[in-house]
């Protein structure tokens, strides 16, 4: 059972790494699994930008297509679902490599691309520092 203040963690998909940069709030999962009833396996996908380019978008899993210049940042098992990956740009993974994202839900208008739009809520990252600065390639890019 989730509530507003469970956090589900992913399993870190980055080599060497045993912790985990990327969680899903509560409110997040919920959300999440309706929409997994509604969509099918479902995929985050984290770029930079301004605007919507700086909200997690949520895409039906393989319809929005990642190559080398994305990080598979951490893999979720949603429960009653399966599993959710969450992937971030490269160029973004440099900017926040010290930093542990969380995903939340905010009421508002989200993306048109994102599946949540509909919805009336939107995705969005909470962010902080790692609590290890010294943790395993927190200096490296993860495709070295």
């Amino acid at each position: 059972m989730t509530g507003p203040d469970t956090v589900l963690e992913a399993a870190s998909a980055l080599p060497g790494e045993n912790f985990s940069r990327v969680a899903l709030a509560g409110p997040a999962v919920e959300l999440l699994q309706k929409l997994w009833s509604s969509h099918g396996p479902l995929m985050f996908h984290q770029s930079g930008g301004c605007c919507d380019g700086s909200s997690p978008m949520c895409y039906p899993a393989g319809e929005f297509i990642t190559a080398e210049a994305d990080v598979l940042l951490g893999v979720f098992e949603l429960p009653g679902c399966g599993p959710l990956e969450f992937w971030i740009s490269r160029e973004q993974f440099v900017y926040w490599k010290h930093t542990r994202l969380t995903v939340d839900v905010v009421a508002g208008r989200g993306s048109g691309f994102s599946v949540e739009a509909p919805e009336g809520k939107r995705f969005l990252i909470r962010s902080a520092l790692l609590d290890d600065p010294t943790a395993p390639n927190a200096e490296e890019d993860p495709g070295d």
